[in-house]
């Protein structure tokens, strides 16, 4: 059996980035690798420009913590939102799975990770400080809690709402229509409106 040929080092390169995206191996990442610089050379310049401006022009909301082009994002600064509620995400996917059901028409606030002890991750890697300022703002009456229904999101979701009881506010989090074990972002829509219709305090 001949030895496998040693890559360019540009080649190792991308396929390594790519391989940084969830649920793409090595094999996957290298097809794509191929793929572009064979048959797409346009597509693979497009998707680095893009990733380029993305990283360039976004910034994180003022108040929600999400990704914007502005200081405080559109949603953040639409007055038809109800400012009394404030919905917990974990990532920007989730936040816009629950908005598209048009069901939800309070505000949000997106953590951009999630509590997990056994990977290091606690109150400092979310901001916690930062989301109970947003919530004790004075016109938050309720949050949602509206994590992942996996081990590290009802972890996120039991010491969240302890913390945010103490500060005279209403928790609830959404009821498990949404199925155990899985995650927000690949739920469909109706499961998700359900879900959410169907809360109850934790």
């Amino acid at each position: 059996m001949s030895p496998h040929l040693p890559e360019p080092q540009p080649l190792v390169a991308l396929v390594d980035a790519l391989k940084a995206l969830p649920g793409v191996g090595v094999r996957t990442a290298r097809r794509m690798a191929y793929h572009l610089l064979q048959h797409d050379p346009q597509a693979a310049q497009a998707l680095s420009e893009a990733l380029h401006q993305a990283l360039t022009a976004l910034l994180h909301c003022e108040q929600c913590n999400g990704f914007s082009e502005t200081a405080v994002c559109v949603t953040c600064s639409n007055e038809q939102r109800d400012q009394s509620v404030l919905c917990v995400v974990e990532t920007p996917a989730d936040q816009n799975t629950i908005e598209s059901t048009h069901n939800y028409r309070g505000l949000y606030y997106v953590l951009m990770g999630r509590v997990a002890p056994l990977e290091g991750l606690g109150a400092e890697q979310i901001n916690l400080k930062r989301l109970v300022s947003r919530a004790t703002s004075g016109q938050v009456e309720e949050v949602i809690l509206a994590t992942n229904f996996t081990a590290e999101g009802d972890t996120t979701a039991h010491y969240l709402g302890e913390i945010l009881r103490q500060k005279g506010l209403k928790v609830t989090r959404i009821a498990r229509g949404v199925p155990a074990g899985s995650e927000i972002e690949y739920v469909d829509a109706g499961t998700v409106a359900w879900a959410l219709m169907e809360r109850k305090a934790t």
